[in-house]
């Protein structure tokens, strides 16, 4: 092996983990070329899951994780895109409130498609992406303040690797959730969920609801931790908080909720 090809090897066992997915441009883009590529592919440095896609081959990593995958693109292909909304949620620990059919999904959360290739990969999960502006500061922003952020996103460490996931927090990721009321998610199911939502921080939840876009998703949150009475709804300042004009009307036949101005389903206004 030539001295030139040894070096550029060691080089790629450098930068690039074991197990973690990148595609022919980020190779290019460290100085690898297409016959440099095929060389390593041919000797088996190198694997292809799927055309235009190359890994280096652990036998530490299950293959068939999503992880690896959603680390890649945002610490080595610098894309932003987060992990947020229900499996956020499941992440933060809120597990037993998801269903087993909800978390064969992982939902992620940017203002950037992923990459064509991602679904193609031979995963467990099938990966959901939301192109969304629900909120003022998103996952390009490379303003806001410290605080802002931390109301935002979190680092989750996965499993004993020393690699960290940007997931959103809980207090945004409900949001997230809540968000896709009530086309692609349940009265019941967000019930349930903000039951069990004991925890969430005052502070953060001042910042992420101030800037939430949504009107609907705003109204349906207050709506939900009214119902249930955590101790935190009383600590929110809901007067910075625009819940807008008029009346949403979320399900048909629904009741009118007099201070929120949503119609819910019926079931839920009198079970209490």
């Amino acid at each position: 092996m030539g001295i030139h090809i040894q070096s550029k090897l060691n080089q790629l066992q450098k930068i690039l983990p074991e197990g973690f997915p990148v595609d022919s441009s980020w190779l290019q883009r460290q100085g690898y070329s297409r016959q440099l590529i095929a060389k390593y592919l041919h000797n088996g440095w190198l694997v292809s899951p799927v055309r235009g896609v190359y890994l280096r081959e652990s036998t530490l990593l299950d293959q068939s994780s999503w992880e690896p995958v959603i680390i890649s693109l945002q610490k080595l292909l610098d894309l932003p895109v987060t992990v947020g909304g229900r499996t956020a949620l499941e992440l933060h620990g809120h597990l037993h409130y998801l269903s087993m059919q909800n978390l064969a999904e992982v939902h992620l959360y940017g203002m950037e498609s992923l990459p064509a290739w991602v679904n193609k990969l031979l995963l467990k999960q099938s990966f959901v992406f939301h192109s969304t502006n629900l909120f003022k500061l998103n996952n390009k922003s490379k303003d806001g303040n410290k605080e802002r952020k931390q109301a935002y996103f979190t680092n989750y460490k996965w499993g004993m690797s020393e690699w960290t996931l940007v997931i959103s927090t809980p207090e945004r990721a409900i949001l997230e959730l809540l968000d896709e009321l009530p086309s692609n998610e349940t009265f019941h199911q967000a019930d349930v969920l903000m039951e069990g939502l004991t925890n969430l921080r005052p502070k953060y939840l001042d910042i992420v609801l101030s800037d939430c876009r949504s009107i609907k998703t705003k109204r349906l949150f207050l709506w939900f931790a009214k119902r249930h009475n955590h101790a935190w709804f009383k600590e929110i300042n809901t007067k910075k908080i625009n819940l807008g004009s008029g009346k949403r009307m979320l399900v048909s036949g629904g009741k009118l909720d007099s201070q929120y101005l949503i119609t819910v389903p019926r079931e839920f206004v009198n079970d209490r």
